[in-house]
């Protein structure tokens, strides 16, 4: 490997549009600005985008198990709301991004833009006429399951459980792809089973996404990808996201490193080269502090991320500089993979 500095490693990522494809911040936000606050990205937030070089957030909306099905509707719009909010108390620093015009705008400014996706389309239940109006309000990215089922298929869990046979895409999940491709939405397949992901390879006319998923090879969990998954996305002209969570990096704690997480970047790059690869953290440690106690305690033996936070982006980036990967690669790999798939799917 060659040898890096940090200060070269953080001059080359400061070149490049980083963006984060998967971050569940406004499970975040919503939850503490009902208790009061506000500009919580501004505050809680902002300064480790600025510290870690980061550009662009998808700010994924998920809906807990709790809120399933009742509630998953206002669940999401709350979410939406308070990132709506949040670019209204402070917007001199926040953009919700709707086209690839606004990110580049943002960016320009030094404002950090935020795409809003769908963690799962239980906030549609099963009227797709509702696509619309999410779609109005800034979605435009979707992944079509949880891992749980919905209207549009079944999930993939992350460990296995005892259940019955699984589902592919419905007739309903059928029509959302359908509408979504025509609205403009990216779908998303990570989280879904693997009968649900050959069924979108099928279906779907644009490029595809898994915006927070690992390789299966190195990692075997049914929420990372096959090699077969990783080249047919390709196929598509997608890409896949790197999940910086632990259990889907490494088999256990000693080796969840970023490192590590760089190996699955090395597999990815030699089945279909660094094109179809960027980044989908997913940084889970900020909301430890909504589990239960004992859960708390279990990931002190086993921590969910392997980056800890957006301040240590710049390590990915040296990491994939010592093992010899060209500056456009690492370009690509940093975000602007995602512009260009948000380039043909947005237009």
């Amino acid at each position: 490997m060659a040898e890096v500095t940090k200060e070269q490693a953080r001059e080359l990522h400061d070149r490049f549009h980083v963006l984060d494809g998967h971050f569940d911040l406004l499970m975040d936000v919503e939850i503490q600005r009902g208790y009061g606050k506000t500009k919580m990205i501004e505050t809680e937030y902002l300064p480790r985008f600025q510290q870690g070089g980061v550009h662009s957030i998808v700010a994924a909306v998920f809906v807990e198990d709790a809120f399933v099905p009742e509630m998953s509707m206002r669940k999401a719009l709350n979410q939406i709301s308070a990132l709506h909010a949040e670019a209204a108390e402070s917007p001199e620093h926040i953009v919700i991004a709707k086209s690839l015009e606004d990110i580049h705008r943002a960016r320009a400014e030094q404002k950090v833009s935020f795409i809003l996706s769908l963690e799962g389309a239980e906030p549609l239940h099963n009227d797709l006429s509702l696509l619309r109006i999410y779609y109005e309000l800034g979605v435009r990215m979707m992944g079509l399951v949880w891992s749980r089922r919905n209207f549009v298929g079944d999930g993939s869990f992350f460990a296995p459980v005892r259940e019955g046979k699984k589902g592919g895409i419905t007739d309903f999940g059928v029509r959302l792809i359908e509408e979504a491709e025509k609205l403009g939405i990216v779908i998303d397949v990570s989280h879904l089973n693997d009968e649900g992901f050959w069924d979108v390879m099928e279906i779907s006319e644009k490029p595809v996404i898994a915006s927070h998923s690992n390789s299966r090879a190195l990692v075997p969990t049914m929420r990372n990808l096959t090699d077969d998954q990783i080249k047919a996305i390709a196929l598509k002209d997608g890409l896949i996201g790197l999940n910086a969570f632990s259990m889907f990096t490494a088999s256990t704690s000693a080796e969840a490193t970023i490192e590590r997480l760089v190996d699955h970047v090395d597999h990815m790059r030699k089945l279909v080269g660094a094109k179809y690869i960027g980044l989908g953290l997913d940084l889970c440690d900020d909301l430890t502090k909504y589990l239960p106690l004992d859960r708390i305690a279990k990931t002190k033996e086993m921590p969910f991320d392997v980056v800890k936070g957006h301040v240590s982006l710049p390590e990915i980036t040296r990491e994939l500089m010592k093992r010899g990967y060209k500056d456009e690669e690492i370009e690509g790999i940093l975000g602007g993979n995602y512009l260009r798939v948000y380039q043909e799917v947005w237009k």
